[in-house]
């Protein structure tokens, strides 16, 4: 099938930074969106922001001008670069993508398994 690995996640100090990776690996035919949710304790999880396979992003207010994602198609992976931490960043970071496994037509959703970054004060 296919698998996401996720890395990166790590304790920073309020205004450090963090590159998050994301890897796909398996059966995969292509992969349309890519993204990162993040769920804080006692909290939803959240989209965080996305990326087509033509490169449009979108983000969640909260991130704008902060954080960064880029994904590169030949190694099937994502990044998320993140600056200017903040300690209500802390959270499990879920790398998403959406796959069409090789011989197959339908999409279907995939998950990593969630990287803690943890931002203090």
């Amino acid at each position: 099938q296919v698998q996401l690995v996720e890395s990166g996640g790590d304790l920073v100090q309020a205004g450090g930074s963090l590159r998050l990776s994301c890897a796909a690996s398996g059966r995969i035919g292509s992969i349309r969106t890519m993204g990162w949710y993040r769920q804080a304790p006692g909290k939803q999880r959240e989209l965080v922001t996305v990326i087509s396979s033509g490169g449009n992003t979108n983000y969640t207010d909260s991130v704008k001008d902060r954080f960064t994602i880029s994904r590169d198609n030949g190694k099937n992976t994502v990044y998320l670069q993140m600056n200017s931490l903040k300690p209500e960043d802390t959270a499990v970071y879920y790398c998403n993508a959406v796959i069409r496994l090789s011989g197959f037509s339908r999409f279907n959703n995939y998950w990593g398994q969630g990287t803690q970054v943890t931002v203090s004060s």
